[in-house]
């Protein structure tokens, strides 16, 4: 796959993806472009579409020579149309492959009431609304000290949301579907809501319904203030890890798990190597069963068409209908989804929001589009999901978690930082290269796709074991690191009162 291309500046080592592609990929430094940019692979005249992986990512400025550097400078994003009658006219997709199950492989989790299967045993403190997060994590400070082993942490998830907002509206309902998600999550082996008591959302109206076993609630203003809130929030912390702390690991078919799929600090050997990784381990879970969910909606407005093109027609109208919520969520805003692509994803050599989705789409895999649900809803099928959310990690990851995904899997090209709790994080890197950098930060080294000494199918079952294996216990670098606290973000996008 790899070849020379000669410009007027240097020889550069680069890779075609497609056979039908304009640009090719560098691999190797060279003047032409740093790695992991795009240069020509043909001249392209002023007004051409500019085409990656198959699909058009861009339209050209200006006049491009063969082996030229292909980036902002010279590439204008192509038009984010939704066609409601079919594919996308300037992307065809491509039929999905079907791979082999994975029968009979199981792992080690907690099983609970309702029949889900945990990867963590975890204590939640969680507070209702802002003004009692900080109780909440004096809660659970003094707590952790007196666990007993067999529970793995008591962790408190302060949030900015709970009052300030209409009584009734998508505010406090993506919030109380976030915490009613956390909270009733098979990784939680019970928790305690904390109140203050005058806050929109109240504890009686949060907590309807919610199994009681595991569930205990305190309000501030109602036991006496601050330092009687702690004392009586340790008390039940600690009644709740007596009971947790009968909790076992029993084996479990993988066909239990339901895994997240995020990216961040993506580059341009995200699409190439660690996305399409991933994706290969997703379509082998969907195989034996499992459930996938893809999220990051705004990354997924040029591959729309052809995730469509897997799904029945009201699964690809309900897709098609969010894509086109999204452009009008951005122009509302007086922007654009192309304003999407960070700093770092522009120096790491994506240059349009359509090519950063082709690749963000790729964790997916190929499997059929079984439903598209919205953000932090519990999906009623197995199989590969769309739960709608922003593309900003943690506020995605927090609606995949509260969906009901145990474990996360986070793709990176230039090294995000990320970690969440009480679903661990397995961290994957595009190049080898980043993984010796941020050795601490990386579970899995996808480099070897790039390298040629593995390929995507390969590393696709090696993140799939890692994924068992971290499902059944072992610590990720995330975890070892501490992350997660901070990492917890519910989607507000409304008024503030």
């Amino acid at each position: 796959m790899t070849r020379s291309v000669q410009s007027d500046h240097a020889r550069t080592e680069a890779v075609r993806l497609h056979p039908g592609d304009d640009v090719l990929i560098v691999v190797a430094d060279g003047a032409a472009a740093p790695p992991g940019h795009k240069v020509a692979a043909r001249s392209i005249a002023a007004g051409e579409p500019v085409r990656k992986s198959g699909h058009i990512i861009g339209v050209a400025l200006e006049d491009i020579a063969e082996g030229d550097h292909v980036h902002v400078h010279n590439l204008a994003n192509p038009d984010q149309s939704i066609d409601d009658s079919g594919r996308h006219p300037q992307n065809p997709g491509e039929r999905p492959l079907v791979r082999a199950p994975t029968d009979g492989v199981t792992f080690d989790g907690y099983h609970r009431a309702d029949g889900r299967v945990g990867t963590r045993n975890h204590l939640l403190v969680l507070p209702s609304v802002n003004c009692s997060a900080t109780v909440s994590r004096v809660i659970a400070e003094r707590a952790r000290s007196r666990l007993p082993a067999n529970v793995d942490g008591v962790w408190a998830l302060g949030h900015q949301g709970g009052c300030g907002i209409p009584a009734g509206g998508i505010q406090l309902d993506r919030l109380r579907r976030v915490l009613r998600g956390y909270a009733t999550h098979p990784n939680t082996g019970g928790v305690l809501f904390v109140g203050l008591g005058c806050e929109v959302n109240q504890l009686d109206e949060l907590t309807a319904d919610l199994p009681a076993e595991r569930l205990r609630s305190l309000c501030i203003q109602d036991v006496g203030g601050t330092t009687a809130a702690i004392d009586a929030g340790v008390n039940e912390v600690l009644a709740l890890a007596d009971v947790a702390d009968a909790d076992r690991r029993q084996p479990a078919p993988i066909s239990a798990l339901v895994l997240g799929l995020q990216c961040g600090g993506s580059d341009g050997f995200s699409a190439i190597s660690a996305n399409p990784a991933l994706g290969a381990a997703s379509d082998r879970l969907v195989a034996a069963g499992g459930t996938v969910l893809l999220s990051e909606t705004p990354e997924l407005i040029g591959a729309i068409d052809e995730l469509a093109g897997r799904a029945s027609d009201p699964v690809a109208a309900e897709l098609r209908r969010l894509a086109r919520w999204w452009i009008d969520h951005a122009a509302a805003h007086r922007t654009t989804l192309d304003a999407n692509p960070s700093p770092g994803n522009l120096a790491g050599g994506i240059s349009t929001i359509v090519e950063k989705s082709i690749g963000a789409a790729a964790k997916g895999g190929t499997s059929a589009l079984a439903a598209v649900v919205p953000y932090a809803q519990r999906p009623s099928t197995t199989g590969l999901v769309v739960m709608d959310s922003p593309g900003y990690d943690p506020v995605s990851a927090t609606g995949q978690i509260a969906a009901g995904a145990q474990v996360v899997c986070f793709t990176t090209g230039r090294g995000s930082c990320f970690g969440s709790i009480p679903a661990p994080a397995v961290k994957l890197s595009t190049t080898s290269d980043l993984a010796r950098r941020l050795p601490d930060d990386i579970d899995v080294d996808c480099g070897g796709v790039l390298e040629g000494t593995a390929t995507t199918d390969e590393v696709g079952a090696l993140i799939l074991d890692t994924v068992i294996e971290v499902a059944s216990g072992r610590p990720t670098c995330s975890e070892r690191l501490g992350y997660g606290l901070d990492e917890f973000a519910p989607w507000s996008d409304g008024v503030t009162l």
